[in-house]
């Protein structure tokens, strides 16, 4: 294979993230390293500079992402092309995870006033008052914004499983809840892209050092965190449930292998730039006579003391 150019998006092995990365049921997390990373380039596999090629790669990814939001909210505020289309990415993950470093690289080069991001924590009285789809439904991107969750609807088969916070019969129903509210976006027009970043028990241990050893990460720390550290193995197992139980065709799940940052990054942007190509996104076509446009904006342009240039000034 041969080397590909500097500033050159490069096709993963394999050809699609998407299709290396979505898992069915079963689901064996076990099988899945966490180190491993599935896709990408021959070229980029040796040498030490493989992390500095994978965050250009997700420079270069990332003004494609900004193009491809910038046609889907042209499209929804024009209403171009029938019902308009949202993008939703689902982000879960172990404590330490990468969830907060996943968004802030690979939103960075999309517009903010496009992206709608909400991160959940545990339910506030409010929340605890009303169905666990609740805050998650008031939560939705508008028609045409690209919303990033971080944490979702699925904690209420995770923690709540773990922690024993509601009765078992409660949070196994919620299984077919949570299938039929995503059917529901779909049919209503949301692209759902749901990611599981995979670390290891070891990564976990190394990240928690971490918080505790520097001063400015103490803020990062909880020490809760131990307390389900303690319980990692029953949470690989609601995960993999979860996963098995909430992967379909429309809405399916991705494990992205996540102790190695850069890579973690470089998969999730891929996984959002071929998730993007399947809508069949554009730049809606003016629904007024350009030409006339131009000759009425330069003969105004003259009128008022001087001809418009039309050469970028």
């Amino acid at each position: 294979m041969s080397a590909p150019q500097e500033g050159q998006i490069v096709t993963p092995d394999g050809g699609s993230v998407r299709e290396l990365l979505r898992v069915t049921a079963p689901v064996d997390l076990g099988a899945i390293d966490p180190r491993s990373t599935p896709g990408l380039p021959t070229t980029a596999r040796s040498g030490e500079h493989r992390k500095a090629w994978a965050r250009e790669q997700v420079e270069l990814i990332g003004g494609e992402l900004g193009r491809q939001q910038e046609m889907l909210f042209a499209m929804a505020k024009t209403g171009s092309s029938g019902p308009a289309h949202r993008v939703l990415l689902v982000l879960q993950a172990m404590d330490c995870g990468g969830k907060d470093g996943t968004i802030k690289r690979v939103a960075g080069a999309m517009n903010p006033l496009g992206l709608h991001i909400r991160s959940f924590g545990p339910p506030t009285p409010q929340e605890l008052r009303h169905d666990f789809l609740w805050r998650i439904r008031r939560a939705l991107p508008p028609p045409g914004y690209v919303g990033m969750f971080n944490r979702s609807h699925y904690e209420d088969v995770l923690i709540a499983r773990v922690g024993s916070l509601v009765p078992e019969a409660t949070w196994r129903a919620r299984y077919d809840e949570i299938n039929a509210f995503e059917r529901e976006l779909t049919g209503d027009g949301v692209t759902l892209i749901k990611v599981m970043l995979h670390i290891s028990y070891a990564e976990q241990g190394e990240r928690l050092l971490e918080r505790l050893t520097d001063p400015r990460k103490h803020w990062k720390y909880n020490p809760s965190d131990v307390d389900s550290r303690a319980h990692w193995g029953d949470y690989q197992a609601a995960y993999a449930e979860a996963l098995s139980r909430c992967g379909t065709d429309a809405a399916p799940w991705f494990v992205v292998p996540a102790d190695r940052k850069w890579y973690r990054d470089w998969a999730v942007a891929h996984l959002l730039r071929e998730t993007f190509d399947t809508l069949g996104l554009g730049y809606p076509a003016a629904d007024f006579d350009v030409a006339r446009e131009r000759e009425r904006l330069l003969a105004g342009g003259a009128g008022a003391g001087g001809a418009v240039e039309m050469n970028g000034r």
